[in-house]
């Protein structure tokens, strides 16, 4: 299915606020993502999904919005899906930690 640059957004924002929400009501700590494979195996289907969608907006939209790194979130995911087992488990902490409330914030100022 073709989704429309604001279908898009809104997927990246329902699916980033169910990964933050998830970690908070379970009350997952870094440490625990760093070394439990399927708390990793948890998180990644979120991102990846985060990603697909980013990487199928349009290059005007993500112009239009170059305050969001577009490039890494797409990025990151092809880094999880073509090299999941060099995957470096302290920036994906980083990311789900610290970057994914910013992100939200920010896709939900834009739909």
């Amino acid at each position: 299915m073709k989704y429309s640059d604001e279908q898009r957004m809104k997927k990246i924002y329902e699916n980033a606020v169910k990964l933050h929400e998830y970690i908070t009501e379970k009350h997952i700590q870094r440490e625990e993502l760093l070394t439990n494979t399927p708390m990793q195996w948890l998180v990644t289907t979120p991102l990846y999904n985060l990603g697909e969608h980013v990487y199928h907006l349009s290059d005007e939209y993500k112009k239009a919005h170059s305050e969001i790194e577009w490039a890494m979130i797409s990025g990151l995911r092809h880094r999880l899906i073509h090299d999941y087992d060099g995957t470096n488990w302290n920036i994906i902490a980083d990311v789900v930690f610290e970057e994914l409330p910013i992100l939200i914030e920010n896709v939900k100022q834009l739909i």
